[in-house]
């Protein structure tokens, strides 16, 4: 068996955490090595854990989660998968995302509704088969 692909949450909802680390962990090819409410979190556990892939969500308290993609992008690059209910295809904050280095972009609203094409982003940018224009998922 292929060795697990490792992954750090970072969303400052306990409700899209959790849901994010089931449906990972549901799948025997991910493994989630840490989860972080905030970016100052996020930042430690990145640096120590060194995932294959972070999700990171775009609005958080304190730091929002584009200064925290830059300092990720600084400080221990990693892909990057931006969360957001504001993404769609387009979108400015997704344009931003993507300029900024996130591997792709995922609409948080569509996780739980389409869960298979979610887990099939977090593999293919973990494989480095996304391009860098990423993606997006309308609502």
């Amino acid at each position: 068996m292929a060795k697990p692909i490792r992954i750090v949450v970072v969303d400052d909802s306990l409700t899209i955490r959790a849901m994010i680390e089931t449906l990972l962990e549901r799948d025997c090819r991910f493994e989630v090595v840490g989860i972080a409410r905030d970016g100052e979190e996020a930042i430690d556990l990145i640096s120590l854990e060194k995932p294959d892939v972070v999700t990171l969500d775009v609005a958080m308290p304190g730091r929002d989660g584009l200064t925290i993609l830059d300092e990720i992008m600084d400080i221990a690059p990693c892909p990057v998968i931006m969360l957001s209910s504001l993404m769609r295809d387009g979108a400015p904050i997704m344009v931003e995302a993507l300029e900024r280095g996130a591997a792709a972009c995922f609409n948080k609203a569509m996780i739980a509704r389409d869960a298979a094409r979610f887990i099939a982003l977090v593999k293919d940018v973990a494989r480095g088969a996304v391009q860098a224009e990423g993606i997006a998922i309308a609502a």
